[in-house]
């Protein structure tokens, strides 16, 4: 697990994730030309779980799973 800690809505949190997740987060946020900042700030707005590392490996599943394959 490898924790990084970002400011969301005005405050610190802080995201525990495997090194797999974060790679996988990282080209995400690359994708959509965002901050990792500003990909877990809309992730955490847009969520349906109490935890927001959890809502994480979820967002980047489903864009694995949904983007468009060559």
């Amino acid at each position: 697990m490898e924790k990084r800690s970002f400011s969301i809505a005005g405050h610190r949190t802080s995201i525990a994730l495997e090194p797999d997740f974060w790679l996988g987060l990282e080209a995400m946020a690359g994708a959509r030309e965002l901050s990792l900042a500003g990909l877990v700030r809309e992730i955490d707005e847009t969520r349906r779980t109490t935890n927001l590392s959890s809502a994480v490996r979820l967002a980047v599943l489903a864009w694995y799973r949904d983007r468009p394959q060559p």
